[in-house]
């Protein structure tokens, strides 16, 4: 029988938590939204308060524990991939989060390109990597005595200790997920401030017990334990159940990113396409420039759904697009000169929406003959998550180019993912094992 299990979601715009019962349904759930002074952004510069993301946090759990009716529960919690905090050795942040897209880092990627090797997911400004050395040079890691992400920070708040990560959140640090380990590229970039590191573990590891003082100021159980998280994004391929490797998962938000189980894992790093694992199977994936971000140029919701609602999706509109927001393309093609192209443009704008949305289908779908190319199993369905997900019109658009069938996910939210991650149930799910008590 599966435990109780809360998951937490560290998103981008508030905390949302999810509580299962034993059976798997939802008992409870609640969201917060951190202040907004604690978020700063100027130019390339995104920083946010983690004191904030607690604060929300907290009042999340005070939501959900009472459902629990003194059961104890396990805790898992993701967040953004890339994000880095530095903490002193208790734990409290001496600088604000670096969030992951804070683009300050990009001076030291040419400096990370001659360190770190080429299938290692470092070599941007988004990657944690990027941010401990930019961090590291300008200015300086006194007082530094652990680098971790969001999730990592989190669950070592609810244990009292700060020794963990997950190698789910790890990847974009460095770590090297094939041979398990710090490679000693970073190692020696790092120097002595490579015992800021902690300890990696696999995602889903029981971590141990919520400390005792935070269990009674909650009323929690103190017998409730914190498993190792995830990245946000992992954590909605969770939710959605997905079990086999024909099943590719997409998300229809601002960008078009595809995700895909694979027997082995998948890295073309010029592609931006890297794998992580999930117990003993790889969730592979990659994302486009192109997507939701494209249309909003154009088009609000409530014009979307009116002209969606006109075109006939089951015929072709004739237009060849190439529905990006600027100039450039990393996956499925990595061309950094590729230019749009949404042009000519119909005078119905009807068909000229379709137009973008077969050019998103035909990128979706060269995405995935990518991930297939590059060793992924053979494609048989699609769900679909995000705002996409809600428009028949593009679902019968992608059926018709895919070649497959295109469904929505029943659910795309990260804390129940990281919930079903808590409880045991999605890896479990994922490798067909019998549940553990």
């Amino acid at each position: 029988m599966y435990p109780h299990a809360i998951g937490l979601d560290l998103g981008t715009s508030g905390v949302r938590g999810v509580l299962l019962d034993p059976e798997g349904h939802t008992q409870a759930s609640a969201r917060r939204t951190p202040a907004p002074d604690a978020i700063r952004r100027e130019g390339g510069m995104h920083e946010q308060d983690p004191a904030a993301w607690w604060a929300a946090l907290t009042e999340v759990l005070e939501e959900l524990v009472p459902a629990l009716d003194g059961e104890p529960a396990r805790i898992a919690v993701d967040g953004t991939s890339g994000t880095l905090v530095a903490t002193d050795e208790t734990g409290h942040p001496v600088l604000p989060a670096l969030m992951y897209d804070d683009r300050r880092a990009a001076t030291v990627v040419p400096r990370l390109e001659s360190l770190a090797p080429p299938e290692a997911a470092v070599h941007s400004a988004s990657s944690s990597a990027a941010k401990l050395l930019w961090l590291r040079e300008t200015r300086g890691l006194s007082g530094v005595r652990r680098v971790l992400h969001p999730a990592d920070w989190v669950a070592g708040r609810l244990r009292g200790l700060y020794d963990r990560m997950d190698e789910n959140n790890a990847l974009k640090l460095g770590f090297d997920v094939i041979e398990r380990e710090w490679p000693q590229w970073l190692k020696h970039a790092l120097g002595p401030d490579a015992a800021l590191l902690p300890e990696v573990v696999p995602a889903g590891t029981p971590l141990g017990p919520v400390d005792p003082h935070l269990a009674a100021r909650l009323q929690l159980n103190p017998a409730s334990r914190v498993v190792a998280g995830t990245t946000d994004s992992i954590a909605g391929f969770l939710a959605t159940g997905v079990r086999d490797t024909a099943t590719g998962v997409t998300s229809l938000g601002s960008t078009l990113a595809l995700k895909q189980l694979s027997p082995q894992p998948l890295f073309a790093p010029q592609l931006g396409v890297y794998s992580h694992r999930l117990g003993d199977r790889w969730l592979a994936g990659g994302a486009s420039h192109s997507g939701g971000a494209v249309l909003r140029r154009f088009f609000d919701d409530a014009t979307l759904q009116r002209l969606s609602e006109a075109m006939d999706p089951d015929s072709d509109s004739g237009l060849d697009y190439l529905p990006l927001p600027a100039p450039g393309e990393r996956f499925p093609v990595n061309d950094p000169d590729l230019l749009p192209r949404m042009e000519p443009r119909p005078t119905d704008d009807a068909r000229f929406l379709q137009g973008l949305l077969e050019g998103i289908a035909r990128i979706e779908r060269d995405g995935y003959a990518r991930l297939r190319e590059l060793g992924a199993p053979p494609l048989e369905r699609v769900l679909s998550l995000g705002g996409g997900a809600r428009n028949p019109a593009w679902q019968r658009i992608r059926a018709r180019i895919l070649g497959v069938a295109v469904e929505a996910a029943d659910t795309d939210e990260a804390a129940l993912g990281s919930a079903r991650l808590a409880q045991g149930r999605a890896l479990a799910d994922l490798h067909d094992r019998a549940p553990r008590a």
